[in-house]
């Protein structure tokens, strides 16, 4: 056997037949579920900074993995020789929340599952997806913790710092406390009734309370 006979052998010339009509419709419904999933991005965003590269990525990845997807299933050789390819890829970018994982994962199975022809599948849970996130996403801004950071000069400030917070808000507890000849600082977590901010004010006009600062927390960094 010759090289020109391997070239010939009918493993390397099995190629599935090309259909434009379905690559047209697989790609038009991964457009169509990629945008779905860039809409529940937006809605489920809980921090400030939204990222219009990632949310771009989200339809891209859709669209890009439907793609391979279809040639892998049409011809053995290119599935082997992008496998070969795959696993020399590196990703190294960085994920800034971890929900923004669970938006990357969501995209690559929309592709894998449309590329391989089961649409139905792809649309239905989906749209599953999407509910919980938004019923789950939207119930965890509304509970997002605080820090106050006061400082006092006496014990009799701190003790009206505190008859003044548990009129105003949720439930708080004391997380750290320094005492030093200048004065008390102490710092607590908070959970707010409601948006407004003003028994920050307040409390500021609290005699013998030097400063009172609240900054939001999410359990990793304050900002």
């Amino acid at each position: 056997m010759t090289f020109n006979d391997i070239f010939k052998s009918s493993f390397l010339e099995n190629v599935s037949e090309f259909s434009i009509l379905d690559t047209i419709l697989g790609l038009g419904v991964a457009l169509v579920i990629g945008l779905f999933v860039f809409l529940i991005y937006k809605k489920t965003l809980t921090g400030v900074m939204y990222s219009s590269g990632f949310a771009l990525t989200l339809v891209g990845l859709c669209l890009v993995t439907t793609l391979v997807i279809m040639a892998v299933t049409s011809n053995v050789v290119l599935s082997l020789g992008m496998v070969g390819a795959l696993s020399i890829v590196r990703f190294r970018t960085a994920i800034k929340e971890p929900v923004e994982i669970v938006f990357l994962f969501w995209s690559l199975a929309v592709g894998i599952v449309i590329g391989a022809g089961m649409i139905p599948l792809a649309v239905i849970g989906s749209a599953i997806i999407g509910v919980i996130l938004l019923l789950f996403g939207n119930r965890k801004v509304r509970e997002n913790p605080y820090i106050l950071v006061v400082s006092c000069r006496d014990e009799r400030s701190e003790d009206a710092v505190h008859q003044a917070l548990g009129q105003s808000v949720k439930h708080y507890n004391v997380k750290s406390k320094i005492v030093t000849a200048a004065g008390i600082e102490f710092t607590l977590e908070l959970r707010m009734k409601e948006a407004s901010t003003a028994f920050v004010n307040q409390i500021q006009s609290i005699p013998d309370v030097d400063s009172a600062t609240l900054v939001s927390y999410n359990g990793e960094y304050m900002g």
